[in-house]
């Protein structure tokens, strides 16, 4: 099971945004069987099973056992990822660009951004599954509280004048072999989950 698996496929996305298969997805951490997820759910076994096989169609979960119980094979089967990232891709003509209207200011650029990067990201991963090679990234993540906007704003304006000095210090328009690589550096407010969950 992958800790964060992106979905690429439209109705592999449609499939699991479904509420009954969510939380069937959910559940699915642990392997588990139609008739031990209906008394979870609290549908009928036949209904769980119907959802089960359209999980699997699409390859949302997967078979990990299959036993005999009494006169029927009972077949456990897990979800293929902890947790799930739909791509843009899914959605196709009306995905994201953020060629479309740049601006470093813009949250909804940023929002542009970010799901380029998991667009692309999820493409890879997909890439280097089939090709069962490794995937060479690098990401960052932390969080700097400010004294004010104008600290803020100072403290983006050296961040980009730090990452453009860093970028034509190593960047080699000429290497033979190079490949190019993304470099996306964001920074927004911190969400405060307490706060979240209280809306």
């Amino acid at each position: 099971m992958f800790e964060v698996a992106v979905i690429e496929d439209p109705s592999a996305a449609e499939v699991s945004l479904d509420p009954v298969r969510a939380r069937l997805l959910a559940e699915l951490a642990e392997p588990g069987s139609a008739t031990m997820l209906a008394a979870k759910v609290g549908l009928p076994r036949q209904k769980v099973n119907y959802h089960l096989r359209t999980l699997e169609q699409h390859g949302l979960v997967e078979l990990v056992e299959e036993r005999r119980k009494g006169n029927v094979n009972e077949r456990l089967l897990q979800a293929t990822a902890a947790s799930y990232v739909i791509s843009p891709t899914a959605l196709a003509a009306v995905q994201p660009d953020p060629a479309r209207s740049p601006d470093r200011l813009s949250a909804r650029w940023l929002l542009a951004v970010s799901a380029r990067l998991v667009r692309d990201v999820g493409t890879l991963i997909t890439g280097a599954t089939r090709a069962k090679k490794r995937l060479a990234t690098f990401a960052l993540d932390g969080e700097v509280r400010f004294a004010s906007a104008a600290d803020r704003a100072a403290f983006a304006e050296e961040l980009a004048g730090f990452m453009t000095q860093l970028v034509a210090k190593y960047h080699d328009e000429q290497a033979e072999g190079g490949r190019p690589h993304r470099v996306v550096v964001a920074l927004h407010p911190s969400v405060n989950a307490s706060k979240e969950e209280e809306s």
